[in-house]
Protein backbone atom coordinates (compact mmCIF):
# COMPACT_ATOMS: atom_id res chain seq x y z
CA UNK A 1 0.00 0.00 0.00
CA UNK A 2 1.19 3.25 -0.81
CA UNK A 3 1.55 6.47 1.59
CA UNK A 4 -1.01 8.33 -1.25
CA UNK A 5 -3.61 5.29 -1.23
CA UNK A 6 -3.28 5.20 3.09
CA UNK A 7 -3.61 9.17 2.62
CA UNK A 8 -6.99 8.47 0.45
CA UNK A 9 -8.38 6.11 2.94
CA UNK A 10 -8.19 7.60 6.01
CA UNK A 11 -10.01 10.61 3.97
CA UNK A 12 -12.94 8.01 3.42
CA UNK A 13 -12.40 6.83 7.85
CA UNK A 14 -12.76 10.33 8.59
CA UNK A 15 -15.47 11.91 6.78
CA UNK A 16 -17.36 8.68 7.21
CA UNK A 17 -16.41 7.42 10.23
CA UNK A 18 -19.26 9.90 12.06
CA UNK A 19 -21.55 10.33 9.09
CA UNK A 20 -23.93 7.43 9.97
CA UNK A 21 -23.51 5.81 6.59
CA UNK A 22 -21.03 2.87 7.41
CA UNK A 23 -17.34 3.80 7.14
CA UNK A 24 -16.47 0.61 7.05
CA UNK A 25 -18.75 -0.18 4.11
CA UNK A 26 -17.20 2.78 2.70
CA UNK A 27 -13.30 1.09 3.03
CA UNK A 28 -14.51 -1.87 1.65
CA UNK A 29 -15.77 -0.45 -1.83
CA UNK A 30 -12.96 1.97 -1.90
CA UNK A 31 -10.70 -0.90 -1.34
CA UNK A 32 -12.53 -2.93 -3.49
CA UNK A 33 -12.61 -0.45 -6.37
CA UNK A 34 -9.12 0.38 -6.09
CA UNK A 35 -8.14 -2.93 -6.42
CA UNK A 36 -9.91 -3.32 -9.28
CA UNK A 37 -8.55 -0.72 -11.33
CA UNK A 38 -4.70 -2.10 -10.35
CA UNK A 39 -4.05 -0.77 -7.37
CA UNK A 40 -1.76 -3.71 -5.37
CA UNK A 41 -3.75 -3.92 -1.85
CA UNK A 42 -4.51 -6.97 0.21
CA UNK A 43 -7.80 -8.64 0.06
CA UNK A 44 -10.47 -6.79 1.96
CA UNK A 45 -11.40 -9.65 4.65
CA UNK A 46 -7.31 -10.27 5.03
CA UNK A 47 -6.15 -9.48 8.70
CA UNK A 48 -3.67 -6.73 7.52
CA UNK A 49 -6.17 -5.04 5.67
CA UNK A 50 -8.37 -5.68 8.51
CA UNK A 51 -6.16 -3.91 10.58
CA UNK A 52 -5.30 -1.01 8.66
CA UNK A 53 -9.16 -0.57 8.79
CA UNK A 54 -9.16 -0.38 12.80
CA UNK A 55 -6.02 1.58 12.70
CA UNK A 56 -7.84 4.83 11.16
CA UNK A 57 -10.92 3.66 13.08
CA UNK A 58 -8.51 4.53 16.11
CA UNK A 59 -7.08 7.74 14.32
CA UNK A 60 -10.87 9.13 14.66
CA UNK A 61 -10.94 8.61 17.99
CA UNK A 62 -8.79 11.45 18.43
CA UNK A 63 -11.27 13.33 17.05
CA UNK A 64 -14.14 12.33 19.64
CA UNK A 65 -11.89 13.69 22.39
CA UNK A 66 -11.18 16.89 20.58
CA UNK A 67 -15.04 17.64 20.17
CA UNK A 68 -16.49 15.93 23.26
CA UNK A 69 -13.20 16.32 25.16
CA UNK A 70 -15.44 18.97 27.91
CA UNK A 71 -18.19 16.03 28.60
CA UNK A 72 -15.30 13.25 28.49
CA UNK A 73 -13.90 15.51 31.43
CA UNK A 74 -17.19 15.95 32.99
CA UNK A 75 -17.81 12.66 33.42
CA UNK A 76 -14.51 11.87 34.63
CA UNK A 77 -14.99 14.33 37.29
CA UNK A 78 -18.07 12.92 37.94
CA UNK A 79 -16.57 9.95 38.91
CA UNK A 80 -13.92 11.41 40.83
CA UNK A 81 -16.75 13.15 43.13
CA UNK A 82 -18.25 9.72 43.33
CA UNK A 83 -15.71 8.00 44.98
CA UNK A 84 -14.24 11.05 47.23
CA UNK A 85 -17.38 11.96 48.55
CA UNK A 86 -17.77 7.87 49.69
CA UNK A 87 -21.21 7.11 47.86
CA UNK A 88 -19.61 4.35 46.79
CA UNK A 89 -18.22 3.39 50.29
CA UNK A 90 -21.47 4.05 51.86
CA UNK A 91 -22.72 1.35 54.64
CA UNK A 92 -26.07 1.40 54.20
CA UNK A 93 -27.85 -0.07 51.45
CA UNK A 94 -26.42 -2.64 48.32
CA UNK A 95 -24.37 -1.84 45.50
CA UNK A 96 -27.25 -1.21 43.36
CA UNK A 97 -28.29 1.44 45.73
CA UNK A 98 -24.66 2.91 46.08
CA UNK A 99 -25.13 2.96 42.50
CA UNK A 100 -28.29 5.21 41.88
CA UNK A 101 -26.51 7.37 44.25
CA UNK A 102 -23.24 7.84 42.20
CA UNK A 103 -24.89 8.76 38.33
CA UNK A 104 -21.03 9.23 36.80
CA UNK A 105 -19.73 6.04 38.00
CA UNK A 106 -22.90 4.05 37.35
CA UNK A 107 -22.85 4.92 33.62
CA UNK A 108 -18.94 4.37 33.03
CA UNK A 109 -19.97 1.09 34.38
CA UNK A 110 -23.04 0.92 32.09
CA UNK A 111 -20.88 1.86 29.42
CA UNK A 112 -18.39 -0.37 29.45
CA UNK A 113 -21.35 -3.34 29.74
CA UNK A 114 -22.18 -2.07 26.22
CA UNK A 115 -18.82 -2.18 25.13
CA UNK A 116 -18.29 -6.06 27.01
CA UNK A 117 -21.47 -7.15 24.91
CA UNK A 118 -20.18 -5.88 21.84
CA UNK A 119 -16.75 -8.03 22.43
CA UNK A 120 -18.31 -11.23 23.58
CA UNK A 121 -20.89 -11.31 20.00
CA UNK A 122 -17.77 -10.35 18.07
CA UNK A 123 -15.44 -12.83 18.99
CA UNK A 124 -18.63 -15.19 18.39
CA UNK A 125 -19.15 -14.06 15.02
CA UNK A 126 -15.98 -13.32 14.28
CA UNK A 127 -15.46 -15.62 11.12
CA UNK A 128 -19.29 -14.82 9.71
CA UNK A 129 -17.65 -11.60 10.08
CA UNK A 130 -15.00 -11.68 7.70
CA UNK A 131 -17.06 -13.37 4.69
CA UNK A 132 -19.23 -9.99 5.17
CA UNK A 133 -16.03 -7.95 4.56
CA UNK A 134 -15.07 -9.84 1.42
CA UNK A 135 -18.66 -9.37 0.05
CA UNK A 136 -20.13 -5.88 -1.59
CA UNK A 137 -23.32 -7.43 -2.27
CA UNK A 138 -23.92 -8.06 1.26
CA UNK A 139 -22.25 -4.64 1.96
CA UNK A 140 -25.34 -3.12 0.39
CA UNK A 141 -27.83 -5.10 1.65
CA UNK A 142 -26.32 -4.07 5.26
CA UNK A 143 -26.60 -0.36 3.36
CA UNK A 144 -30.30 -0.89 2.77
CA UNK A 145 -30.88 -1.67 6.95
CA UNK A 146 -29.03 1.37 8.20
CA UNK A 147 -30.84 3.55 5.74
CA UNK A 148 -34.09 2.32 7.06
CA UNK A 149 -32.88 3.24 10.93
CA UNK A 150 -31.86 6.95 9.95
CA UNK A 151 -35.12 7.21 8.47
CA UNK A 152 -36.94 6.63 11.76
CA UNK A 153 -33.96 8.27 13.99
CA UNK A 154 -35.27 11.68 12.34
CA UNK A 155 -39.04 10.82 13.72
CA UNK A 156 -38.10 9.89 17.04
CA UNK A 157 -39.71 13.15 19.06
CA UNK A 158 -39.97 13.56 22.41
CA UNK A 159 -43.50 12.57 22.58
CA UNK A 160 -45.70 9.59 23.43
CA UNK A 161 -45.77 6.84 20.02
CA UNK A 162 -48.49 4.20 20.65
CA UNK A 163 -48.90 2.61 23.84
CA UNK A 164 -45.60 1.81 24.80
CA UNK A 165 -43.06 3.54 23.42
CA UNK A 166 -42.12 7.09 25.01
CA UNK A 167 -38.56 9.05 22.90
CA UNK A 168 -36.53 11.08 24.69
CA UNK A 169 -37.12 10.80 28.95
CA UNK A 170 -34.04 8.77 29.71
CA UNK A 171 -31.57 10.86 31.07
CA UNK A 172 -28.40 9.71 32.56
CA UNK A 173 -29.71 8.32 36.48
CA UNK A 174 -32.53 6.36 33.88
CA UNK A 175 -29.98 4.32 31.93
CA UNK A 176 -30.45 0.43 33.29
CA UNK A 177 -28.89 -2.42 32.43
CA UNK A 178 -30.97 -3.85 29.71
CA UNK A 179 -30.36 -0.68 27.83
CA UNK A 180 -26.84 -1.20 27.97
CA UNK A 181 -27.00 -4.53 26.97
CA UNK A 182 -29.36 -3.91 23.89
CA UNK A 183 -26.65 -0.71 22.77
CA UNK A 184 -24.21 -3.73 22.50
CA UNK A 185 -25.87 -5.86 20.82
CA UNK A 186 -26.60 -2.94 18.29
CA UNK A 187 -22.86 -1.93 18.58
CA UNK A 188 -22.16 -5.92 17.75
CA UNK A 189 -24.40 -6.34 15.19
CA UNK A 190 -22.41 -2.83 13.30
CA UNK A 191 -19.56 -4.69 13.20
CA UNK A 192 -20.52 -6.37 9.71
CA UNK A 193 -19.88 -3.90 7.12
CA UNK A 194 -22.86 -1.80 5.40
CA UNK A 195 -24.41 -1.10 9.16
CA UNK A 196 -23.45 2.48 10.63
CA UNK A 197 -21.91 1.82 13.85
CA UNK A 198 -22.84 5.58 15.17
CA UNK A 199 -26.63 5.05 13.45
CA UNK A 200 -27.31 1.81 14.87
CA UNK A 201 -25.91 2.36 18.40
CA UNK A 202 -28.17 5.66 18.39
CA UNK A 203 -31.12 4.72 16.73
CA UNK A 204 -31.15 1.89 19.21
CA UNK A 205 -30.98 4.11 22.28
CA UNK A 206 -33.07 6.95 21.04
CA UNK A 207 -35.65 3.47 20.35
CA UNK A 208 -35.23 2.89 24.45
CA UNK A 209 -35.81 6.49 25.06
CA UNK A 210 -32.92 8.01 25.36
CA UNK A 211 -32.31 11.47 25.28
CA UNK A 212 -30.58 13.02 22.02
CA UNK A 213 -27.51 14.36 23.87
CA UNK A 214 -27.30 11.64 25.49
CA UNK A 215 -27.50 8.87 22.84
CA UNK A 216 -24.68 10.56 20.92
CA UNK A 217 -22.64 10.98 24.21
CA UNK A 218 -23.44 7.13 24.95
CA UNK A 219 -22.50 5.86 21.60
CA UNK A 220 -19.64 7.80 20.61
CA UNK A 221 -18.01 7.41 24.24
CA UNK A 222 -18.41 3.37 23.87
CA UNK A 223 -16.73 3.41 21.10
CA UNK A 224 -13.51 4.68 22.30
CA UNK A 225 -12.84 0.78 24.15
CA UNK A 226 -14.58 -1.30 21.51
CA UNK A 227 -12.34 0.12 18.15
CA UNK A 228 -9.46 0.44 20.97
CA UNK A 229 -9.66 -3.77 22.10
CA UNK A 230 -10.95 -4.64 18.57
CA UNK A 231 -7.90 -3.09 17.13
CA UNK A 232 -5.26 -4.50 20.39
CA UNK A 233 -6.97 -8.22 18.98
CA UNK A 234 -6.51 -7.90 15.61
CA UNK A 235 -2.82 -6.12 16.08
CA UNK A 236 -2.24 -9.61 18.12
CA UNK A 237 -3.34 -12.18 15.30
CA UNK A 238 -1.47 -10.20 12.78
CA UNK A 239 1.68 -10.02 14.44
CA UNK A 240 1.13 -13.86 15.40
CA UNK A 241 0.68 -14.69 11.88
CA UNK A 242 3.62 -12.17 10.64
CA UNK A 243 0.43 -11.32 8.30
CA UNK A 244 1.91 -7.06 8.05
CA UNK A 245 4.07 -7.07 4.84
CA UNK A 246 1.88 -5.79 2.58
CA UNK A 247 1.12 -2.84 4.14
CA UNK A 248 4.19 -0.27 6.26
CA UNK A 249 3.68 0.96 9.48
CA UNK A 250 4.15 4.40 7.66
CA UNK A 251 0.99 3.76 6.04
CA UNK A 252 -0.49 3.13 9.19
CA UNK A 253 0.38 6.31 10.39
CA UNK A 254 -0.52 8.44 7.52
CA UNK A 255 -3.82 6.66 7.39
CA UNK A 256 -4.45 7.36 11.10
CA UNK A 257 -3.25 10.66 11.03
CA UNK A 258 -5.39 12.05 8.39
CA UNK A 259 -8.73 9.87 9.81
CA UNK A 260 -8.12 12.17 12.55
CA UNK A 261 -8.16 15.62 11.11
CA UNK A 262 -10.89 14.86 8.61
CA UNK A 263 -13.03 12.77 11.90
CA UNK A 264 -12.83 16.30 13.48
CA UNK A 265 -14.98 18.38 11.11
CA UNK A 266 -17.64 15.26 10.56
CA UNK A 267 -18.28 15.03 13.68
CA UNK A 268 -18.71 18.40 14.61
CA UNK A 269 -21.50 18.64 11.79
CA UNK A 270 -23.04 15.54 12.70
CA UNK A 271 -23.78 16.05 16.15
CA UNK A 272 -25.80 19.26 14.95
CA UNK A 273 -27.28 17.61 12.37
CA UNK A 274 -28.61 14.66 15.19
CA UNK A 275 -29.80 17.62 17.13
CA UNK A 276 -31.54 18.86 14.45
CA UNK A 277 -32.79 15.75 13.21
CA UNK A 278 -32.29 15.73 9.98
CA UNK A 279 -30.59 12.44 9.72
CA UNK A 280 -32.74 11.37 6.47
CA UNK A 281 -30.89 13.19 4.17
CA UNK A 282 -27.95 10.21 4.78
CA UNK A 283 -30.68 7.41 4.48
CA UNK A 284 -31.49 8.98 0.70
CA UNK A 285 -27.06 8.62 0.69
CA UNK A 286 -27.19 5.30 2.05
CA UNK A 287 -29.97 3.78 -0.18
CA UNK A 288 -28.35 5.34 -3.20
CA UNK A 289 -25.14 4.26 -3.05
CA UNK A 290 -26.95 0.18 -2.20
CA UNK A 291 -28.73 1.17 -5.42
CA UNK A 292 -25.32 1.21 -7.70
CA UNK A 293 -23.91 -1.08 -5.62
CA UNK A 294 -26.69 -3.64 -6.24
CA UNK A 295 -27.58 -2.66 -9.49
CA UNK A 296 -23.82 -1.89 -11.66
CA UNK A 297 -22.16 -4.34 -9.48
CA UNK A 298 -19.65 -1.46 -8.42
CA UNK A 299 -17.03 -2.52 -6.11
CA UNK A 300 -17.58 -6.30 -6.96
Amino acid sequence: MTLLIALFLGVVQGVFMFVPVSSTSHLVLTQTWLTGRGYELPPSDSPELILFDLVVHVGTLVSVVIVMGDGLKELAAGVRDDLGSGRLRATSGGVGTRLAAATDTRLVLLMLLSVAVTGVLGLLFQDLLGEVFGSPTLVALALIATGGMLWWTDAMTAVRSGRRLRFAWRGPSDVSVTVAVLIGVAQAVALAPGISRSGTTIFMALLLGMQRRLAARYSFYIAIPTILAATGVQALQVWLDGDLGAISWGAMAVGFGVAAAVGTAALWAVLRLLESARFRVFAVYVWTLAAVVLITGVGV
